[in-house]
């Protein structure tokens, strides 16, 4: 068939052509956004999930239903070599320009930018042709806690927003990379936020271990957010994100074929996009049959093998890499962290740095005290494949 009509995306947050399984959450951000334009308060969200598990989609179509309901938004990453502050400053700036513009807001705007000059000038954020040209207030968002600054910052805006009858959406992905500082920060701002009524929502998305971390820094955390977690799709679900898009293009693929391709992929969101565009580029006609699949195999595991995975192990520094190794060789995980110590021949206390070192980069988490867990899916048997055959 036709490359070029390919309807599969596999890429990082690229939406796919089908959407499925994840009815309730979409919903539940749908609501949250109009309750919380209309002065109701709402709890934000933080998607808990591993990677390609569509974490990323769900943060762009949440970002799609704020706009369509009239709020302002801004979509951040995170990155493991910025700090938060730095990262939210530019939007911040946007969002409180977009906001002056309202006849309302004028004035909450200018202290709303009064604050951020502050906050810049502390934090050292102002950059070059970015610079804001009120002055700041004394005393308001500069004292150099990053807690109490970006609450004041955080309110400033919110007020603007209620005066112009908006609201703003923050959306934060790859949270595991912010600081322990930062992550308490943002939890306390969000929270006076919600104590003050002020339309502002938070949708965040990060690994697994996000939760417990949210937790850690401060306690009330489990009554300021909801956690969904975004796993693999189920049988069902993972069948009509392949059968539906190759239908709509007119097509069509056998029941033994998309239960192939269900058990390659496990129903991950990821490498179902993958295996769909793998089959569809190998299929020269309709039906598609089983044997296409199994043609595409090879194809979907050496690209997932040179990109996905491999990107990542190579963020790895070689006795880290030997860590991950030896975790596959125990198999598929979950895995106890004495087990690897055994198998590395190494003493369980001398390997805590190693190992607190490669889950922050993200790479693996601890689902239970005393274990670990690869982040990405099916990254056991990638090792396997690449180092053990």
């Amino acid at each position: 068939m036709n490359p070029v009509d390919n309807p599969f995306a596999p890429g990082a947050g690229t939406q796919p052509p089908e959407l499925t399984g994840r009815d309730g959450v979409i919903d539940g951000a749908d609501i949250a956004v109009q309750r919380v334009l209309r002065g109701y308060h709402e709890k934000s969200q933080i998607l808990l999930g591993l990677r390609g598990t569509g974490k990323t989609v769900l943060l762009n179509r949440f970002q799609e239903i704020a706009e369509n309901h009239g709020h302002l938004t801004s979509f951040v990453e995170a990155p493991d070599d910025q700090s938060l502050a730095r990262l939210l400053y530019p939007k911040l700036r946007q969002t409180i320009r977009q906001l002056s513009l309202i006849e309302d807001a004028k004035d909450k705007a200018y202290r709303a930018m009064q604050a951020l000059r502050g906050f810049a000038s502390i934090f050292r954020l102002d950059i070059e042709g970015a610079t804001l040209s009120v002055d700041p207030e004394p005393g308001l968002a500069d004292s150099g806690d990053l807690e109490v600054d970006l609450t004041d910052l955080l309110l400033s805006v919110g007020e603007t927003a209620k005066a112009g009858g908006k609201a703003w959406t923050l959306l934060l992905d790859e949270i595991q990379y912010l600081k322990t500082a930062e992550l308490s920060a943002l939890i306390v701002a969000i929270h006076r936020v919600n104590q003050k009524g002020l339309p502002i929502l938070f949708f965040g998305a990060g690994l697994p271990q996000i939760a417990a971390l949210t937790g850690d820094a401060k306690y009330y955390s489990e009554r300021l957010f909801n956690f969904p977690t975004i796993g693999p799709l189920g049988r069902v679900d993972a069948i009509s994100a392949i059968r539906e898009p190759i239908n709509d293009q007119g097509y069509e693929i056998t029941d033994p074929a998309l239960d192939a391709i269900f058990q390659a992929t496990e129903g991950y969101p990821y490498f179902l996009q993958e295996w769909g565009y793998q089959v569809w580029n190998a299929a020269d006609h309709s039906p598609i049959e089983v044997e296409i699949v199994n043609s595409a195999d090879v194809e979907a595991l050496r690209r997932l093998d040179e990109g996905f995975f491999r990107v990542r192990f190579e963020r790895l520094t070689p006795r880290e890499r030997d860590y991950v190794i030896a975790m596959a060789r125990l198999g598929t995980g979950p895995y106890r962290s004495a087990d690897v110590a055994e198998k590395l021949g190494e003493a369980l206390t001398s390997l805590g740095p190693r190992r607190a070192a490669i889950i922050s980069k993200g790479m693996i988490y601890s689902p239970a005290h005393g274990d670990i867990a690869f982040t990405v899916p099916m990254f056991d048997s990638y090792l396997r494949r690449a180092f053990l055959v």
